[in-house]
This record gives structure tokens, C-alpha cells and sequence, in this order.
């Protein structure tokens, strides 16, 4: 019933066996003056009931999103995860496997991951994608290392639309690589400003599609300017479904799609884990980071799945790797490929539909409120409203009374000077009467 389970004996005996005269003796190597004179400011050891009691109060201070009118979005999503999802994950074959090295024992994994990247394929109008990316930021700046190795440029604008944490991310794994990042300040509606910068010395062009503040962008032309200046197009989607009724980034001439795929199958989780979504054109498959599963025969004839390329440092490649990521979001990815093998084509379609159809009805409802201004001119499933007051006191005045309503930008970008701008959400999972909620609180505030 405790956590570390040593008698007084134990700890005698520990010491006897290593030569040890004390505990304390163990440290004699730590300069006094560092070493604490009194216990750490901590609850003392607690058996297991009352340790669950008191994190179960704590709990109870939270405020799930299914528990109230929940407008939150800004890249991450509230969808419906079917109970068959969960109960697949946990089943013990998929739960306590690791890394499939071995395709002879890992077949069922292999499979799935290779499902996995058939649909990231689809769905993303790409060639060939990969498996094992942490998350959408993460990815996002894996694929501008790669666009950097293609080109043998060193510079990557970002687009106005793409989310700060995005770009921070990009811009962190960039300056250790020595690449350039150009971030432009944030727009609503981003076309016009990247066509703007791009010039000889540009590697890529991230773009994000539905962007931060929901606006869907038909990035054709940007694709066009790119090519044109020897630039590679990188289309970042944080909205996964979003991608069951919009245009493919690869229709629309992307060279690499990255994003997250947390809507589909996983669920908000306070962040994480989720799971990073790259897909790309099969000429650059040799640049590509991450791991690919490959479809094969084994010596009898039957179909197999092998691991087909392996670009750590670990494998053969070594100090030609393209990337250095250690493992993978497995569970999440098997999450992802059940789901989107649930829902299939049609379901996806019809899943996107629900959550346009619910966007419009948010921004129809909100446009009644005297006050506010919907920025957003094409969306999804969100949209950006400017308010007659601040943001961020707004939504934490409307927390305390049971509704979370959104994401302020200036959470995102405190130095962006949006502090009256307010992301809000709309899915298949929220009902009319949250939407009619909302709309009375802004009424009510204002």
C-alpha cells in the first residue's frame, strides 16, 4: 500500500550490501550547502484508498469538454471516438507492442501501420506517407529540414494563417539547423502576404488550410509561386476531418502535407499524445523522415509487410539519417486508421458535412450579436470573431458560469495584438442548444 515499500531492514541490508555506512553517505560527493537541511514541502507517504480519494478530488476540479457548451478548437478538436476504438487499442497485441523490427513476429503491427499510411495517402491526395511523427508541429518542421535537404536553400517563410505554436516549433528545429524562417505576421486571410515573399533564396512555403482562424484556402496559386521561385509548397492541416470535404492539399499542387491527425480517433487528452500526420510525392521519398511500411510476399507467396525504409540514426542510414525521432505514436496512429476504417469514404464525408453544418449555424447565430464581426470568409468548422472587449477576460468570466467559449488569440499570440480576437469551434458534437447558449452569454456580456 505504498509506493516505495522498504522496511527499515530493507534499507539496512541495501546499505550493508553496497558497503555503505548511512543513506546521507551516499551523497558525501554533493557539496554540504546544496544538500536540503529538512524534508521536502510534501504531503507524507499515503496508502493507496486515500492517495485515490484525494487525486479524485482534484479531478473534480476539472471541467471536461463533454460537460459543458465546449467551443475550444485552435488545432486541437472535440469529435466523437466511437467505444469500438478504445476497446481495439487495448486489446494486449497492439497494446504491448513496440517497434516492429522483427517482421516475422510484428505482422499485425506492420499491417496496421501500413494501413495508416494509406489513408494519410488518400486523404491527403499524396503519394506516399509515413508513420512514427510526434505530432502536427513536429511534423511541420521535419518536413522543412527535408525541404531545406531538396532544395539546398536555407530560408522557409510561414504563412500568416499558421498557428503560432507551429511556427515556433519550425522555428526552434530550423535555427539549430541552420535555416531561416520568415514568419509572417498573422493575417485572417493569408494568400496575398506569402505570394509577397518569396524569392530566390526560399527552400519552402508553409501554409496552413483550414489556417488558425478557420479560413480554408485554395493554395493552388501559392503552389504555382513556389515552383516558380524553385521553392517546395509544405500545406500544414491541424483539422484532420476537415480533409473529408475540402479539396487535397496534393490536388491543389502541395509538395509535402504534414499535420495532426488527433481528430480522427483520439481524443483531446489535456494535449496529448496525438499523433503527426506527412505525406508526400514519391520522388522525395528518399528525404523523407520517420519510417515506411511496405507491402511485400513472403517465400511461400503471402502477403507480408516489412519495414521498407528506416531513416534514424539507428538503422542504416546512421549519419545520413533524415531525422532523429526515437519511437512513434502507435497506439494513436491504430487509433486513427480503426476510426477512419469505421467511417469510411461516405462516413467521412458525412462526418465533415456535420461539422460544416454546425460552423454555419455558430457563425449565423454570433452574427446576431450587436458587437461582434466574423472575420473568417471561408471556413470549416471554426471561425474567428472580433468582440467588443477583450478576449481572454470574456472567456474566463464565462468559464466560472459552466460555458468554454474558445480559444482567445492572444493566448496564442500574446504580441499579435488581437487581444478583442476569439477563435470558436463547431463539430458534430456540438448540439444547437450550445450554440444558442453561447449566443445569450454574448448577448448578456455585451
Amino acid at each position: 500500500m505504498r509506493y516505495l515499500p522498504l522496511t527499515e531492514a530493507d534499507r539496512t541490508d541495501m546499505l550493508a550490501a553496497i558497503g555503505a555506512p548511512s543513506i546521507d553517505a551516499l551523497f558525501d560527493s554533493v557539496p554540504r550547502e546544496v544538500l536540503l537541511t529538512e524534508p521536502v514541502d510534501l504531503p507524507p507517504h499515503q496508502g493507496e484508498l486515500a492517495v485515490e480519494r484525494a487525486l479524485s478530488r482534484l479531478a473534480g476540479k476539472n471541467t471536461s469538454a463533454g460537460s459543458v457548451p465546449f467551443f475550444c478548437g485552435a488545432g486541437a478538436y472535440r469529435h466523437h471516438v466511437p467505444a469500438t476504438v478504445d476497446h481495439l487499442i487495448q486489446r494486449s497485441e497492439f497494446l504491448t507492442s513496440y517497434t516492429p523490427y522483427q517482421p516475422e513476429i510484428t505482422q499485425g503491427t506492420l499491417q496496421a501501420v501500413f494501413e495508416f499510411q494509406t489513408q494519410v495517402a488518400a486523404l491527403t491526395g499524396m503519394e506516399v506517407a509515413n508513420a512514427s511523427m510526434y505530432d502536427g508541429s513536429t511534423a511541420a518542421a521535419e518536413a522543412v529540414l527535408m525541404a531545406a535537404r531538396i532544395t539546398r536553400r536555407a530560408k522557409a517563410v510561414l504563412s500568416p494563417g499558421l498557428h503560432p505554436h507551429y511556427a515556433d516549433t519550425i522555428s526552434t528545429l530550423a535555427h539549430h539547423a541552420g535555416i531561416r524562417t520568415d514568419p509572417l505576421p498573422l493575417s485572417v486571410d493569408d494568400e496575398a502576404a506569402v505570394l509577397t515573399h518569396l524569392d530566390s533564396d526560399t527552400a519552402c512555403v508553409v501554409v496552413q488550410t483550414p489556417n488558425l482562424f478557420g479560413t480554408a484556402t485554395d493554395v493552388s496559386k501559392i503552389a504555382e509561386a513556389a515552383h516558380a521561385a524553385g521553392a517546395l509548397l509544405i500545406v500544414v492541416v491541424t483539422e484532420a476531418v476537415s480533409l473529408g470535404l475540402l479539396k487535397s492539399p496534393g490536388e491543389m499542387g502541395a509538395d509535402m502535407v504534414v499535420g495532426e491527425g488527433q481528430s480522427i480517433g483520439n481524443g483531446l487528452n489535456y494535449g496529448g499524445p496525438y499523433v503527426g500526420l506527412f505525406a508526400t510525392r514519391d520522388k522525395y521519398v528518399r528525404q523523407m523522415p520517420g519510417r515506411v511500411c511496405g507491402q511485400t510476399v513472403d517465400a511461400a507467396g503471402a502477403r507480408g509487410f516489412v519495414l521498407t525504409l528506416s531513416t534514424r540514426e539507428q538503422h542504416i542510414r546512421r549519419d545520413k539519417a533524415t531525422s532523429n525521432i526515437c519511437t512513434n505514436s502507435g497506439l494513436c496512429a491504430l487509433a486513427f486508421t480503426i476510426h477512419m476504417s469505421l467511417l469510411g469514404q461516405v462516413g467521412l464525408q458525412r462526418l465533415a458535412k456535420l461539422n460544416h453544418q454546425q460552423a454555419r449555424k455558430l457563425k449565423a447565430a454570433v452574427e446576431g450579436v450587436a458587437g461582434v464581426e466574423v472575420l473568417t470568409p471561408r471556413f470549416f468548422n471554426e471561425i474567428a470573431v472580433r468582440l467588443p472587449t477583450a478576449a481572454g477576460p470574456l472567456v474566463d468570466k464565462l468559464a466560472t458560469s459552466g460555458l468554454i467559449a474558445g480559444v482567445p488569440v492572444s493566448r496564442l499570440a500574446p504580441m499579435a495584438g488581437m487581444d478583442d480576437v476569439l477563435l470558436l469551434a463547431a463539430t458534430e458534437t456540438t448540439p444547437d442548444e450550445d450554440i444558442a447558449a453561447l449566443t445569450a452569454a454574448l448577448k448578456e456580456a455585451f
